[in-house]
């Protein structure tokens, strides 16, 4: 059901300040930083090809949301349904998804790419 894991979306109280720990500490490349809407968002990796880090002032709750793509998003929500899994739709920057919560508090999102230009669309802006 589950393509690859595309992102790991962090909540972030101050986005900056953990963007400078995760490249000095741990060595991650800033891909981009980006501000706005009243928040910050920025993407960072650590190896190519495991997934994007992405450091989020406006994601609430203690946990990260593991993102996945998937080949077929309406066949994937259909089979998460068909097990009682409460998803909640929204669209991103990539094409629409879904987020939900496994009943020991993991947060996962399901997306499906039908813009791929968006994958690479702030690569190198980094906001002051």
């Amino acid at each position: 059901m589950f393509g690859s894991l595309d992102y790991i979306y962090i909540p972030a109280a101050d986005v900056d300040g953990e963007t400078q720990r995760y490249v000095q500490a741990l060595g991650a490349e800033l891909v981009w930083k980006v501000r706005g809407m009243g928040t910050t968002v920025a993407c960072l990796r650590l190896d190519e090809p495991g997934p994007a880090i992405l450091l989020s002032g406006h994601l609430r709750g203690a946990s990260a949301i593991l993102v996945y793509r998937v080949p077929d998003y309406a066949a994937t929500l259909a089979q998460l349904r068909e097990q009682d899994v409460a998803v909640r739709e929204l669209e991103i920057p990539h094409g629409p998804c879904a987020t939900f919560t496994v009943e020991g508090g993991q947060r996962y999102a399901v997306y499906q790419l039908t813009r791929p230009g968006a994958v690479h669309h702030f690569d190198g802006r980094i906001d002051p």
